[in-house]
């Protein structure tokens, strides 16, 4: 039977001209790397090596026998460190939970990343913060991304380890073309019967802002339409047909849209890296160390 020892010895010959340099790159002895070209010889029943007092050189068989396994090697060598790494990040999938508008920011270049450092694939499952949290708990996902708004306690108990990104302010989306799009701040006790487009949850963040603000005031909020899409939530705003409370990092540029700061306090958006308190796999740690880079070169 061939082994990959016997392979090694006769490349390593090949390579280095004399089964001494041989040993010596291959770290054995020169009985060792004698041994196993012996043991290759009588495998295929014909001398591959010749040895003289220049050294020793692959004959015609043993070239062409070379030239046929050396590729092999290669892909051996690539597969045992695709299976190191692997190993050594301890998942060979890495399930994220995240929010989408932060998601699609954060999480192509850290996938870049985590590929020029292992074989790692990543699987993202968009969905609201308390849910990623609950997934993250269950073992649905290795982490999430998350956010709270920071005049409400956080939500994440202590089975969780929360690391902090960045945190931005909300201010009020409106159309460039729009009245308020002149104004330096917004009043909200002057917005009248402006309508909200909202989000198809009542948990979500943004909405309790609202809710907060305009029963602060004393006043009705009228909502033009709940919607999770922001391509939609874009569009209805760039048309004039309402406003959305948002921040600077959910914003797409490719609308005519602004963003306009408010008279009263509405507070910020903090976001956060989420895990399992505990052992993790390594991947999930250098996950958290490319968003916190991504985070600082974002801000």
């Amino acid at each position: 039977m061939i082994t990959l020892q016997q392979l090694r010895v006769l490349l390593a010959i090949r390579e280095a001209g004399s089964l001494t340099r041989a040993a010596d790159a291959l770290q054995y002895g020169v009985p060792t790397v004698t041994h196993h070209l012996r043991g290759l010889e009588a495998h295929l029943g014909t001398q591959l090596v010749v040895r003289d007092r220049l050294g020793a050189r692959l004959t015609e068989l043993g070239a062409h026998f070379a030239d046929e396994v050396a590729p092999v090697l290669t892909r051996i060598a690539r597969a045992e460190r695709s299976v190191a790494e692997l190993r050594d990040a301890g998942t060979v999938t890495l399930r994220v939970g995240s929010f989408s508008s932060m998601g699609s920011r954060l999480i192509p270049a850290a996938v870049s990343e985590l590929q020029r450092r292992s074989n790692v694939r990543v699987e993202v499952v968009e969905a609201e913060p308390t849910e990623v949290v609950r997934m993250v708990r269950t073992g649905e996902v290795h982490a999430g991304l998350i956010y709270h708004v920071s005049t409400e306690p956080g939500f994440v108990g202590t089975d969780l380890v929360q690391r902090s990104l960045f945190s931005e302010p909300y201010r009020v989306l409106v159309g460039r073309e729009s009245a308020w799009a002149a104004a330096d701040v917004i009043d909200f006790a002057e917005l009248g019967d402006t309508a909200w487009v909202c989000s198809r949850s009542d948990d979500e963040a943004s909405d309790r802002v609202l809710r907060r603000v305009h029963q602060a005031l004393g006043l009705p909020m009228r909502v033009l339409m709940r919607t999770d899409d922001l391509y939609m939530i874009h569009g209805l705003v760039a048309e004039g047909l309402g406003a959305a409370l948002t921040t600077d990092a959910a914003v797409d540029a490719d609308f005519d849209v602004v963003l306009r700061p408010a008279v009263q306090d509405l507070g910020e958006r903090r976001v956060s890296f989420v895990t399992r308190r505990g052992p993790v796999p390594p991947a999930v740690g250098w996950l958290g160390e490319v968003f916190e880079r991504a985070t600082a070169e974002l801000r």
